[in-house]
């Protein structure tokens, strides 16, 4: 039997209008959950990558290697006309 890797996925929290946290992850279309808390919602998306990871394998679909993804910022001009939410 093989070795189990251990895969660090970027994910983006952002806060839920009715309260807790949405979390998704880009590298894999479709894969996200929520939680009340930061640290439920990251737990709870650590469950669904798994799941989302087992369904890929199954189907003998590729996956991005996450170590090669570079993460970062663009600054854009917005028009001061645009509503950011709270």
């Amino acid at each position: 039997m093989r070795k189990r890797r251990v895969l660090n996925f970027p994910v983006i929290l952002e806060p839920d209008e009715t309260g807790g946290f949405v979390v998704i992850c880009p590298l894999i279309p479709g894969c996200f959950s929520q939680g009340e808390t930061v640290e439920e919602a990251l737990a709870n998306i650590r469950e669904a990558i798994e799941l989302c990871l087992e369904e890929m394998a199954m189907r003998g679909e590729k996956i991005h290697d996450p170590s090669k993804v570079l993460m970062g910022n663009v600054s854009v001009s917005a028009n001061p006309k645009i509503v950011m939410a709270r």
